[in-house]
């Protein structure tokens, strides 16, 4: 795959920054606004489509790596499994953060939700580990599609 014209790899130098933000806001205020973890994990991994897509395959293979996704993948669906384990002592994903104090830990007040981060309990963990499991799962998957790409261009031009 080539790279595309300067104007292209501006403004995706200039843009990247801001997705890949925009996209941990979502997974981060999941519990609050609409979105979550696979919504903001898709918008991160289209942030790294976008860089292969304007750098081309051979140079963003330099930096983009798809062993680092993977180990990401995977810590990101074993803490999924971690944090969901850990409801079940009392019933299954049970908010064993609730009342405990500390960030993730004060209820949500009876009534209006003021809409404050800390009232998510064990959501947000869930959200940031779906988020992470997503977006390196985005990123194999473009990184594969690159790669398939690239075999199929040298298988016929030789």
């Amino acid at each position: 795959m080539k790279e595309m014209s300067r104007i292209v790899r501006t403004v995706t130098n200039f843009v990247y920054g801001f997705i890949i933000i925009f996209g941990f806001y979502i997974i981060v205020h999941g519990h609050l606004t609409p979105g979550g973890g696979f919504q903001g994990g898709a918008v991160v991994g289209s942030a790294f489509a976008l860089l292969l897509v304007s750098y081309g395959s051979l140079n963003s293979k330099k930096f983009l790596k798809k062993d680092i996704f993977s180990l990401f993948e995977n810590f990101g669906l074993i803490l999924f499994i971690v944090l969901g384990f850990s409801g079940l002592g009392i019933t299954f994903f049970y908010n064993f953060l609730a009342n405990s104090g500390g960030w993730f830990g004060n209820t949500a007040v009876i009534g209006v939700n003021p809409g404050n981060m800390n009232t998510g309990g064990v959501i947000p963990l869930m959200n940031i580990a779906v988020g992470l499991e997503v977006l390196s799962a985005f990123g194999v998957i473009v990184l594969t599609m690159a790669s398939a790409a690239e075999f199929t261009k040298k298988k016929e031009n030789s």
